[in-house]
């Protein structure tokens, strides 16, 4: 855990944390970080700079958000010890953490990244929370009866038709967000996949960066060149029980250090 009064870029690095994938609504202007969450009512507004996280620190709310109950230093080390190269990614940004993001938010969000990148997804969520949210990310009920031509009219595309069936599974019970934080990760996968719309790569990442699955491994052209070139023969067993953060280390390591180059997915 880290102590308020100790938080170093290395423990927490909120130029590496906040674009590496994981959430879509931030912005930086001038060093300031904004970045929101919270689903409807609930929104959130958080203005941090690196030189001052004390916004983070001392509300348990964002706290919690960026994980800072977890001991990223105690498994960077054990990571360190798997390869030359899993060191060399945890070296190059040791202060990405896994964010505990809002279970439903996370899903959503992933969804609308499918054949996306960075910024488009960005832009499309800002959209849905304002036409549905109110600024807020738009509740489960906003969306079970959404009509597809207006999500696509907010760029989603052929993905509109997933945002809603996504919705009314979570709406129904057939997706229950809080049981998806316990049971089996397998187990986990497969309900999530039973939704038409939701592939292997959007639920690992729901699960990850949504219900905090540590074990949770999404592999997307990036990771599957990573485990090809670098762990061959190899899983994500070899990571143990936090594959996800090395995941996150790696991810970031192979997508903007320039040691190769691939096609986001």
């Amino acid at each position: 855990m880290v102590k308020n009064n100790q938080m170093t870029e290395r423990q927490l690095s909120l130029k590496d944390t906040l674009p590496s994938g994981q959430c879509f609504r931030f912005s930086e202007h001038d060093g300031v970080w904004t970045v929101k969450a919270g689903v409807g009512k609930n929104l959130r507004v958080l203005s941090v700079s690196q030189d001052d996280l004390s916004p983070i620190t001392d509300d348990p709310f964002w706290s919690d958000f960026f994980d800072l109950g977890t001991d990223y230093d105690s498994l960077k080390a054990e990571f360190s010890t798997i390869s030359p190269v899993m060191a060399k990614a945890c070296e190059y940004a040791p202060g990405i953490r896994i964010l505990n993001q809002d279970p439903w938010e996370a899903l959503c969000s992933f969804v609308v990244s499918q054949n996306n990148n960075i910024k488009r997804i960005m832009g499309i969520i800002d959209r849905m929370c304002g036409f549905y949210g109110g600024g807020g990310f738009p509740t489960v009920e906003s969306l079970v009866d959404a009509r597809e031509d207006d999500l696509r009219m907010l760029g989603l595309g052929f993905r509109a038709p997933y945002i809603v069936n996504t919705a009314r599974a979570v709406y129904d019970g057939s997706i229950d967000l809080d049981k998806l934080r316990n049971i089996d990760i397998d187990d986990a996968r497969a309900i999530l996949m039973k939704v038409k719309g939701i592939g292997p790569k959007v639920a690992d990442c729901a699960l990850l960066f949504g219900c905090h699955r540590l074990d949770c491994f999404p592999m997307d052209v990036w990771m599957k060149r990573v485990m090809a070139e670098w762990f061959p023969g190899h899983d994500k067993s070899i990571f143990g029980p936090n594959a996800g953060v090395a995941q996150q280390y790696l991810f970031h390591y192979a997508r903007t250090s320039g040691c190769f180059s691939a096609k986001e997915d």
